[in-house]
């Protein structure tokens, strides 16, 4: 063959073979496209704080970030005696510690659950009614004056008959209030927990749909999360996935799968002292979680430990230290979320957060700018590869691990081109940065 001459290239099947499966497949693409939407792309908290309805203050947020302050300042005041008892790297120690003080700081919690349910209790109903409009009005004043975690929102009671109209009415009082002052904010979230079947979720559809409808809402606007607390929230009866069918019930309104430690340990029969998120049973939960909500964009969030860092400094570092643990397990999982229930867990999750991110930044950022540019290396990457890169990136930038001049300097990608790479489009994992 002469130079410049091209190959012939010699097919068999008829065009209208091609579009003969096309059209088989038209309803598969379709279902596709509405059961895995894949990541919104939208902020994850690190965490989620809870707070009983009665206990919630104007200042609870900033209250959280000067007791978690005054903690470091007595058990570890400075970054050596931190580092020690976390065990991070001289390397991490400096930059960690000054991060966790800053985060501590400016914004100590980022994602606040008002709780109505087991951390409130059974009240008189006029009782619970006031606590839950003047939860909306705190709030609504938050997010005003700008002092808002940036997400917030309330945990009602179930949907099992005994708290049902109970739970209702408090999520009824909240919204409504919330729309008397001002409306709906953003970064609102909503936690059903200790659902059993998948009829309870589509219940919760149906009530949020009646009050977009009473208040003129976008259909929709309204998401939750679904907390998994029992047995029958993994496996069902017939032995199908509960939580993937759940998904499906909420109708595209699911928006994470909490997983509940005690409570699931509780169902299944493990004793108190070992009810923790690292138990066997609380691993295959989580990871049937995981599968079920992949690609969906529904976000999975860990639970939380019960073993408070209170009392003298010993007891102190030993909490620290299991907190710590469990949240670097978590991350490594990719269980990216985790609740917290004391302001002194506050430094270890963002530690651990911290040092989860920043530990071996160089390299990942070198792989994903290889990768961008098309060059070689010692590894070599896939486009889903470089999507998980870019997506860890990005975490690392909304929690305040990384700085976008330092991400931006190490990659050559600004914050678009990273968000490019993390949710490209179905069928187009190739896409470049722009």
């Amino acid at each position: 063959m002469g130079q410049g001459q091209r190959q012939k290239v010699a097919t068999s099947l008829a065009g209208a073979v091609t579009e003969e499966i096309s059209a088989f497949l038209a309803p598969v693409d379709a279902e596709l496209e509405r059961r895995y939407p894949g990541d919104p792309g939208t902020r994850r908290p690190v965490h989620t704080v809870y707070v009983p309805g009665d206990v919630l203050a104007a200042d609870t947020i900033r209250s959280w970030g000067e007791k978690a302050l005054a903690a470091l300042d007595e058990h570890a005041p400075d970054a050596a005696s931190f580092a020690a008892v976390l065990g991070l790297s001289d390397e991490l120690a400096e930059p960690v510690y000054d991060r966790v003080r800053a985060k501590l700081e400016h914004e100590p919690v980022e994602d606040l659950r008002i709780d109505f349910e087991d951390g409130y209790g059974p009240r008189p109903d006029a009782e619970e009614d006031e606590a839950a409009a003047r939860a909306a009005r705190l709030v609504a004043e938050a997010y005003e004056k700008g002092t808002a975690a940036p997400y917030m929102g309330i945990r009602v009671k179930c949907m099992e008959a005994a708290v049902r109209e109970r739970g209702i009415r408090t999520l009824d009082v909240f919204l409504t209030g919330l729309m008397e002052d001002g409306g709906l904010p953003g970064g609102l979230l909503l936690t059903l927990p200790k659902v059993t079947y998948p009829e309870q979720v589509t219940a919760l559809v149906r009530l949020l749909d009646a009050f977009e409808r009473a208040h003129g809402l976008p259909a929709g606007r309204l998401g939750f999360e679904i907390q998994v607390e029992t047995s029958q929230a993994v496996l069902a009866a017939d032995g199908t996935a509960t939580v993937a069918r759940m998904i499906q019930a909420a109708e595209g309104r699911a928006t994470g799968l909490h997983y509940g430690t005690f409570d699931y340990g509780a169902c299944l029969g493990v004793s108190p002292a070992h009810q923790a998120s690292d138990h066997p049973a609380a691993d295959h939960a989580k990871a049937v979680m995981q599968v079920a909500a992949a690609g969906t964009g529904v976000r999975v969030s860990d639970g939380s430990t019960n073993v408070l860092p209170v009392g003298p400094t010993e007891k102190v570092h030993d909490a620290w230290r299991l907190h710590y643990g469990l949240t670097r397990r978590a991350l490594a999982r990719a269980y990216y979320q985790g609740w917290d229930m004391h302001p002194a867990h506050l430094p270890t999750r963002y530690a651990a957060v911290f040092a989860f991110y920043r530990e071996g930044v160089e390299q990942t950022a070198a792989r994903l700018a290889r990768y961008a540019g098309r060059t070689g290396g010692d590894v070599m990457d896939e486009p889903a590869t470089a999507q998980a890169l870019s997506g860890h990136l990005l975490r690392g930038l909304d929690c305040g691990a990384l700085d976008t001049a330092e991400v931006t300097r190490l990659t050559g990608l600004t914050r678009p081109a990273l968000e490019t790479f993390a949710a490209p489009r179905r069928g187009n994992l190739t896409a470049s940065a722009p």
